[in-house]
């Protein structure tokens, strides 16, 4: 029998802040949020392992220190109205939720979105809305956004999603590198600001995350 509370408290002593994550928000989060809650029941053993869980149809709980340091990157404030694209079964969500003032996640598939509203009622976590809808589009209806997470992998930040980043505002995410077959490939966090109207990206660390859906790299074409 796993001890929960055990394996989150050296999942965040152990793997978060002996690797660079240093802001007490961020690992409060992680200490106060149930992982086992968000993963499939037959995996809830290996819930506080440093590696990316599957979710099935594709899709990855990504390994918690990938995700605490885009969290601390995104220097997230209580005043701030985040969106998440690609929220899965709700774990990220949870986090930015007792971060910032409010969430709106937005999830592709039908099963996954039912089991974060779920997952994220039991937490009473009443800051949050989960919208079902293409990923790359993001959710214009809400926009500027102060913070973006893209919560898996991407080839390119798309404008349709860039573009809803308000003035001052933070997008993290992960994007892929340009060598080998699979589309897990070993890339990079970055981190996109805007200021006085302008974009700019900057890389911070290096990281392999599952692309999302919609986010891969187009096939070049060939003569």
């Amino acid at each position: 029998m796993i001890n929960e509370p055990a394996a989150r408290l050296n999942m965040v002593e152990g793997q978060l802040r002996t690797n660079k994550v240093t802001d007490e928000a961020v690992l409060d989060g992680f200490l106060t949020t149930p992982r086992e809650r968000f993963v499939p029941s037959h995996l809830r053993g290996i819930a506080y392992v440093d590696d990316d869980i599957p979710l099935g149809d594709g899709r990855v709980l990504i390994e918690p220190l990938v995700l605490a340091r885009l969290l601390q990157l995104a220097e997230i404030g209580k005043q701030d109205k985040v969106l998440e694209i690609g929220c899965a079964t709700g774990y990220a969500t949870a986090l930015l939720a007792k971060l910032g003032a409010s969430v709106v996640a937005v999830e592709s598939n039908p099963a996954l979105a039912v089991a974060a509203r779920g997952n994220l009622a039991a937490l009473n976590l009443r800051n949050v809305q989960v919208q079902e809808a293409p990923l790359d589009a993001g959710w214009r209806a809400g926009a500027p956004y102060n913070v973006i997470l893209v919560n898996g992998g991407v080839a390119e930040i798309p404008a349709a999603i860039s573009d809803q980043l308000a003035e001052g505002g933070r997008l993290v995410t992960v994007t892929e590198g340009s060598a080998g077959p699979s589309e897990a490939r070993c890339g990079c966090a970055v981190l996109m600001t805007r200021a006085e109207g302008k974009l700019s990206s900057r890389p911070v660390f290096d990281a392999t995350v599952e692309v999302l859906p919609g986010f891969a790299r187009r096939p070049a074409f060939v003569f």
